[in-house]
């Protein structure tokens, strides 16, 4: 929780500069104190009065107050934060945070930081993409920093929705759940998640696939690894990044993602089953292109292995399993054979007739159903919704 924290707040020079007062103002509502220093170009963007009537502190941009030598100690600010938030963060600033060039203010108070940094990117898509602002992002994680950016699609490139700033609230959430008062509540528990589509091939560059983005998933392995679990997420080819805690398996098609599964179930106290596995996969898969030829092609289609069904007849008294079923019509009778039949001990439904919750989409909205309750929870960021999810697993564990 933020509550009595203390946060630098540094915004740079980037048009997303004016989203600082919808994060002073989250920071604040969750009961922070924050403290805001502001690069010359930033000021640009913004003007510290306004940021300054709301953190009802000075803000801080130049080494020196005044002409008399009264002068802004960087290393006080290190001292006295719990947290220092960057954002937005510009290539610029994160360059000059890799390597250690200490021009202004904000950068000398990142390098005399004492608490954890978090920094969240905000520039266009090709300054973000470019080789060296990746390696300076990979060098700020290798110092300790924690990233905060948009999860992305599936793109060859693995970089849709990357750039951009992190919207404030989801900013704020991250701060919030990294002071968590859950931070310890799974420690010691081995968690395997599984999430993303899989993709089977009918050649080499065709597949049977869904539109799934892994982004429930995902959200699902961090709320674990923040709750201080050890986490495995069996993941399909998907573009987005997880925690450097989480071990992460990479896999295709849906063998590769039972062998993964069934191997690691045994070690394991609970399980999630998120991914979107394909249920059929082509009978032949041709080993060069298939070229267009007559007015139709048939592909004939066999199942593929239930590894939901597989875990629940491999699962013990002690351990705990959770499904998900995605369903168009007859939501909650369909849900509940699926909880019956595969031995699930909760179902996280939700359902296509819920416009902007399912594929490709930050938002979800999802009935928890076990064998003897039925929770219904309203529309919200799938942040939000592992954390409910996850809450319903770790009363079954404790």
């Amino acid at each position: 929780m933020l509550k009595g924290k203390k946060i630098v707040l540094g915004i740079t020079g980037s048009i997303a500069a004016y989203k600082g007062c919808l994060i002073i103002r989250g920071l604040i509502k969750q009961g922070a104190e924050v403290q805001t220093v502001i690069t010359p170009a930033g000021k640009e963007f913004i003007t510290p009065i306004t940021l300054s009537a709301l953190t009802h502190k000075p803000v801080i941009s130049e080494f020196f107050s005044q002409r008399d030598g009264t002068w802004h100690s960087h290393v006080d600010l290190g001292l006295w934060a719990d947290a220092m938030l960057i954002a937005p963060c510009t290539a610029s600033t994160i360059g000059k945070m890799a390597n250690g060039i200490a021009d202004n203010m904000l950068i000398t108070t990142y390098l005399s930081m004492k608490a954890p940094v978090f920094v969240a990117p905000a520039m266009d898509l090709d300054m973000y993409a470019h080789p060296s602002t990746q390696q300076n992002l990979d060098k700020l994680r290798s110092y300790g920093n924690i990233i905060i950016e948009p999860q992305s699609g599936f793109l060859a490139s693995g970089l849709e929705g990357k750039g951009r700033m992190e919207e404030p609230e989801t900013i704020v959430k991250t701060l919030d759940g990294f002071f968590y008062e859950k931070k310890d509540e799974l420690k010691g528990k081995k968690i395997m998640i599984t999430a993303g589509p899989t993709y089977e091939k009918i050649d080499p560059v065709r597949f049977i696939g869904n539109y799934s983005s892994g982004k429930m998933g995902f959200a699902i392995a961090e709320e674990c690894a923040k709750r201080g679990a050890d986490v495995t997420l069996i993941s399909g080819p998907v573009g987005i990044t997880c925690n450097d805690k989480i071990r992460r398996i990479n896999v295709e098609c849906c063998q590769e993602m039972y062998n993964a599964a069934t191997s690691e179930f045994s070690r394991c106290d609970a399980a999630v089953l998120c991914a979107a596995v394909a249920d059929f996969k082509p009978e032949n898969v041709s080993d060069k292109k298939i070229k267009r030829g007559g007015d139709d092609l048939v592909i004939r289609l066999s199942p593929t292995h239930d590894i939901a069904a597989e875990l629940g007849k491999r699962k013990n008294d002690k351990q705990v399993l959770i499904g998900f079923a995605l369903e168009t019509d007859n939501e909650d009778a369909n849900a509940k054979s699926k909880l019956a039949k595969k031995h699930f001990d909760f179902i996280v439904l939700n359902s296509t007739r819920n416009k902007g919750t399912t594929f490709r989409t930050d938002d979800n909205q999802i009935k928890i159903i076990s064998e003897t309750s039925v929770k219904e929870y309203e529309k919200k960021n799938k942040r939000d919704v592992a954390c409910d999810i996850i809450d319903e697993m770790s009363a079954l564990l404790h």
